[in-house]
């Protein structure tokens, strides 16, 4: 399944109008709370002009790109995590996700009514993570109150366990989310099992006017230094431009954009940022010259892993695989050349596949 990314916020921040703009779905937008009854999701695809490159080498019948999974959930208000609003019904949503796009106001329309009598949005972004904060704690206190009731034949075995979910209770209850904590791997061993939301990585997305691209201005700016302080990216948008944007043939959006001081959609942007949030990378496999496909694997992973991942029976009947950096192909020209200037490799099950390759699984079942 594709990376699942929400787009999370307070209500009439432009999370539909964004989410419209990356899937062209229509979802219904208007300048009242809760438009959004159902989380919309839609698959877009992520812009990688590698992909199109080997097209051009390869001249496939089919491209297909990586996909993002996107879910547009309704937005939440202050006592989310008590039941207000439609609280608890979209923060189980949120759990649903793999990472959080966290969409912030940073545009005055007084046709499009705030929740608050004054667009602040620090206080927005501090709004929305308190309530997932207090929404972790009833998680997490749960979940002390049981592994403490199965520790009491076996105190030793627990003690670890007990000892990091207190730990991040205290720093839940002083304010901190679980992201911004400093946690060893055995200590994120025992949160896995833990739904929590504030361990999610995060992407905040500063929605501004068109008129204050491409810095933002003195809103947007407020944003950028929230997410560097948390060590987190940062993508600016108008997103009523990026919708309609989605809607013009790429030669009309790109003069346009350029008017106004960008080299590439932001949407694109936005898009590649929400992909690359979980360290994911993307490797490439060209079928006989039939098909040119992207696909993703975790940073990390391996050859044999990037076979299971095309099919179960590569992996399954592995022998080798057939690797070609992109930048090699690039230059070589073509798949022939390549091989003649030893840019092909073989590797084995355990190669730990890089971002860019392309991958020929040989396999026998």
């Amino acid at each position: 399944m594709p990376l699942q990314l929400g787009l999370v916020g307070l209500p009439n921040v432009g999370k539909s109008t964004l989410f419209n703009a990356l899937t062209r779905a229509g979802a219904a937008v208007a300048s009242y709370p809760f438009t959004t009854i159902s989380p919309n999701v839609g698959v877009v695809p992520v812009p990688d002009n590698r992909l199109r490159r080997i097209a051009e080498i390869i001249r496939p019948e089919r491209v297909v790109p990586a996909t993002l999974r996107v879910v547009d959930i309704a937005g939440l208000v202050k006592g989310a995590s008590r039941g207000e609003g439609l609280g608890n019904q979209f923060l189980a949503h949120i759990r649903d996700v793999d990472a959080i796009a966290m969409v912030v106001r940073c545009f005055q329309d007084i046709n499009v009514p705030h929740v608050t009598s004054e667009l602040n949005p620090l206080e927005d972004i501090e709004t929305v993570e308190l309530e997932l904060i207090l929404a972790d704690l009833q998680v997490l206190e749960r979940r002390l109150e049981r592994v403490r009731s199965q520790a009491k034949g076996h105190p030793r075995e627990y003690e670890a366990e007990i000892a990091t979910l207190e730990r991040v209770r205290q720093a839940l209850e002083a304010g901190t989310s679980v992201r911004r904590m400093a946690l060893e791997e055995a200590e994120l061993a025992f949160l896995r099992e833990v739904a929590l939301l504030t361990i999610k990585p995060l992407l905040y997305v500063a929605n501004v006017s068109e008129e204050e691209l491409p810095e933002g201005g003195a809103l947007a700016q407020v944003v950028k230094r929230r997410a560097a302080e948390e060590g987190a990216p940062c993508v600016v948008l108008a997103a009523p431009l990026e919708a309609e944007l989605a809607t013009w043939g790429e030669e009309e959006a790109t003069a346009y954009l350029s008017e106004l001081g960008l080299d590439m959609a932001s949407l694109g942007r936005f898009i590649r940022t929400g992909y690359a949030l979980l360290d994911y990378i993307t490797f490439f496999t060209t079928t006989g010259g039939h098909e040119v496909r992207a696909w993703t694997l975790r940073r990390g992973q391996t050859a044999i892993e990037a076979a299971a991942t095309i099919h179960s029976d590569m992996a399954r009947g592995f022998i080798r695989a057939e690797v070609v950096r992109f930048e090699d192909l690039d230059a070589a020209g073509s798949m022939t050349r390549a091989r003649e200037l030893g840019y092909l490799r073989l590797e084995g099950r355990d190669y730990v596949v890089q971002d860019g390759d392309i991958i020929h699984i040989r396999f026998n079942i």
